[in-house]
């Protein structure tokens, strides 16, 4: 082989690798963009999803909440001779005609006993109403109701006393603790 052979040969192979080279990077551009345009449009349509779904799912709902009391408080009560332990806020004549709804957490020490919780309001007019949640958990479980379901309170513009109130006929056994948590008034 001359020189002649030799350079041709070898441009040859340099414009044969260079022209695959070329090739395979005009091939990549398409598959990336094609899975660029793919994730965009996955982007897209799950944001779409998690807008639609947040209008309806409580997951995604925001609410705008009151405190009253944000660390644990608990009921202990021992039916000898008393006849009903109870937890109380005093409100201090609060303003709650903004709000809609009271929720707090709420679990039992013994999972065998049968317990039923009284949530009273007081009103500054002495207005009184309540409601009763039945069959307390020994595990912590929300619970959420609607202030309209206090018929008892006409104006909610003065609220002097929230109570959490256990009864001796409302237990199965006469000496338990009852826990309460993250107690709030919602908008």
């Amino acid at each position: 082989m001359n020189k002649k052979e030799i350079y041709e040969h070898l441009a040859k192979i340099y414009l044969d690798a260079s022209g695959k080279k070329e090739k395979k990077i005009r091939a990549y551009p398409k598959t990336f963009q094609n899975l660029f345009l793919i994730g965009i449009s996955l982007i897209i349509i799950l944001g779409l999803t998690l807008f639609v779904n947040s209008r309806k799912s409580k997951f995604f709902s925001s609410e705008i909440a009151l405190v009253l009391l944000a660390d644990a408080a608990k009921i202990n009560f021992h039916f000898n001779p008393a006849k009903k332990e109870s937890y109380s806020l005093d409100l201090k004549k609060l303003d709650l005609s903004r709000f809609k709804a009271l929720a707090f957490s709420v679990k039992k020490a013994n999972y065998q006993d049968n317990i039923s919780l009284r949530v009273e309001f007081t009103s500054s007019f002495k207005e009184k109403s309540e409601a009763y949640f039945k069959d307390v958990s020994h595990k912590w479980r929300d619970y959420k109701i609607n202030l309209s379901e206090f018929r008892g309170i006409s104006d909610w513009s003065q609220i002097s006393g929230l109570s959490f109130i256990v009864e001796e006929w409302n237990v199965k056994e006469k000496k338990d603790v009852v826990y309460l948590d993250n107690v709030r008034l919602l908008r």
